[in-house]
């Protein structure tokens, strides 16, 4: 640890850096890491313009009041040399993260990145933990392929998060084998400032860069199955459409779904209303009572009453009918930025913890 930012942690609670620390996702990541009862916020890095501020110098903070145990931290620059916590949750820009990604995880530290660049590796967990926490088996694979002690572990972009809780209970159960996806994201998934008001207000943008390519690829990596060396995909094809929509949090999927037979709206609602997700999850401080909520009304979900559903960790559906091409179609919504980003990352240290995959942190501790 970085001699200028170290401070003794509470007994149980492991120091641990943010990267990327001053922007929007970064500090997201430092506001529900607030009085986490596993973590403290001991190091905040960021870019060369702003090392050597103050935290609360270097960055507009835009959501509640800034947390005074990190406000005066020193921020450093992305480098492990300089950095010491061993667990790292990194929200870098894509366009830097890959290296320094890297870099940390081969000076031993634990990376939990939202970041593109390793989502698609056979060997890096692209995980949302209720869904595919077995995918984690593969870390022992990564070390020795890459050579490093650390490891890196990826959740997936927002949209895709969205899309595959709603249709992982039925991929499991029946078999999902095409869908087509349409998603409404808000703004703050563009960061900030993000979107001009003038181009987004009165307006629906159909074009959000890389991202229906992510969602293509992605969901079917996370249905797929792991076999302690690498992952391999579901048989899943999927078509997205991306759409930026004058919503301030919380991403919307529309999903027409065809299924190995078909599936009718009833047996899809008694899967969906029973599904928990993976039992290693249940009972961490970030992981929601119901990881799936389904909604009965005909005009539900909605981003207004719905997204901080389970503190904005669960995903609702609704909606949930007959396709006259596919099987059945229903609407899933999530928060892009806490349960797609920020809080999605901090529930998968959470469940490596309990697995006793994190350093300084044995197995069923948690």
């Amino acid at each position: 640890m970085s001699a200028r930012n170290k401070s003794a942690s509470p007994k149980g609670r492991v120091p641990v850096a943010v990267l990327g620390a001053t922007g929007a996702v970064g500090q997201t990541f430092i506001r529900l890491l607030q009085g986490h009862p596993f973590f403290e916020v001991t190091e905040v890095a960021a870019s060369e313009r702003s090392a050597g501020k103050r935290y609360r110098d270097a960055m507009t903070w835009h959501e509640g009041a800034l947390p005074e145990d990190v406000a005066d931290l020193t921020i450093l620059t992305c480098d492990p040399g300089e950095v010491g916590a061993k667990i790292v949750f990194s929200a870098l820009d894509a366009s830097v993260a890959g290296e320094v990604e890297q870099a940390f995880a081969a000076a031993g530290a634990v990376v939990l990145s939202n970041a593109r660049n390793h989502r698609m590796d056979p060997d890096v967990p692209l995980v949302i933990p209720e869904v595919n926490a077995d995918h984690f088996a593969v870390l022992d694979a990564q070390r020795q392929n890459r050579g490093w002690e650390g490891a890196i572990i990826t959740n997936a972009n927002c949209a895709s998060t969205t899309a595959t809780v709603a249709l992982a209970p039925l991929h499991q159960e029946f078999g999902a084998r095409e869908a087509v996806i349409t998603t409404m994201q808000a703004v703050s998934g563009a960061g900030y400032p993000g979107v001009a008001s003038l181009d987004i207000l009165g307006s629906v943008i159909p074009y959000i860069g890389g991202e229906e390519e992510k969602i293509e690829r992605e969901i079917a990596k996370m249905l797929g199955s792991a076999d302690g060396n690498r992952i391999t995909s579901a048989p899943l094809r999927v078509s997205a459409h991306a759409n930026r929509v004058a919503v301030e949090h919380g991403h919307t999927a529309c999903i027409s779904v065809r299924f190995d037979d078909p599936v009718t709206p009833e047996e899809a609602k008694e899967v969906l209303s029973a599904w928990r997700g993976h039992e290693a999850c249940r009972g961490l401080p970030s992981a929601p009572p119901l990881p799936l909520v389904l909604r009965t009304e005909p005009d539900r979900p909605q981003a207004r009453k719905d997204v901080f559903t389970g503190r904005g960790m669960a995903t609702i559906v609704g909606r949930v009918r007959h396709d006259p091409l596919m099987h059945l179609r229903l609407v899933a919504l999530s928060h892009n930025t806490v349960r797609g980003a920020a809080g999605g990352s901090i529930l998968n240290a959470e469940v490596l913890g309990r697995m006793g995959r994190l350093p300084g942190v044995a197995e069923g501790a948690w």
